[in-house]
């Protein structure tokens, strides 16, 4: 489970819950992410400063995932994803498909590639009541209720490569760098380098540096993230031979307006 604190300020939040379940040489695994927007003002054509009341989008998916290991050093999987976004009176629903392949070799299984697609499906379009508009007749004083046809819209796919290399000092410290590139469909593509430093697998710290094209100019930068970022895990062993463990996380990614985006996730692995 996680909670995301997106754009500290804005009162958006998303909340994450996923579980998965070891068959065979592959895991199957559910999804579900909420996002909550608070209470929006209720604005028309004719009542631009609001005053209507207020109301609240929804927006949500839930995914079904399957992984499989073809080899020692071959792993795939595959995530389909149901998307509904929602007004009161305006929704739109789609399928999305994300898929991956992770690569894994080295004297220690230490070195590490990995290809993922993501969010790829057939465009989404809006509909409902509230695309209807009620007019008069020019000649005449009938009304009419006409409704208007929402454009379609692709949604936003991007394609991610990444390799990161594991050093293992001695049994209890492993440093691990990544770096990863990302296309995106419809927004510049970054480039993103992170470090991570474990200690005997129950304490982990990282950072990391996601760049693109003017993110370093206020003037030019084209997102609201500056580009720092940095996290924080804890894993707690328990049950027979510490086979189990809980686990708690907090990530934070820098961003200019607002204090950043702060993640606190729990897990328990059985």
């Amino acid at each position: 489970f996680t909670n995301t604190r997106w754009l500290e300020g804005s009162g958006v939040g998303i909340n994450s819950f996923g579980f998965g379940q070891k068959i065979g040489s592959g895991v199957i695994g559910i999804s579900a992410t909420v996002l909550s927007f608070g209470d929006l003002p209720v604005t028309t054509v004719d009542l631009p400063e609001g005053g209507q009341g207020t109301f609240r989008p929804n927006l949500a998916n839930i995914g079904i995932a399957y992984s499989k290991e073809f080899s020692n050093s071959i792993y795939g999987g595959l995530l389909v994803r149901v998307i509904s976004e929602s007004i009161a009176n305006i929704r739109s629903q789609g399928v999305a498909f994300d898929a991956g392949i992770h690569y894994v070799t080295g004297p220690q299984d230490n070195v590490h590639f990995g290809i993922a697609l993501k969010n790829v499906g057939p465009p989404m379009a809006f509909e409902g009541d509230g695309m209807s508009v009620q007019g008069l007749l020019v000649t005449g004083s009938d009304q009419l209720t006409l409704e208007q046809r929402s454009e379609r819209f692709e949604l936003p796919s991007l394609l991610n490569i990444g390799a990161s290399y594991d050093f293992h000092f001695t049994e209890v410290h492993r440093m691990t760098l990544a770096a990863n590139f990302t296309s995106n469909s419809f927004t510049r593509d970054q480039i993103a380098v992170g470090v991570e430093y474990a200690f005997k697998k129950m304490f982990h710290i990282r950072g990391g540096y996601l760049w693109e094209d003017g993110v370093t100019n206020e003037d030019e930068r084209a997102t609201v993230f500056t580009g720092p970022s940095g996290g924080i895990s804890v894993d707690l062993p328990f049950g027979n031979e510490k086979q189990s463990a809980f686990a708690i996380d907090y990530g934070y990614r820098a961003t200019n307006p607002f204090s950043g985006v702060h993640s606190i996730g729990l897990s328990i692995s059985l």
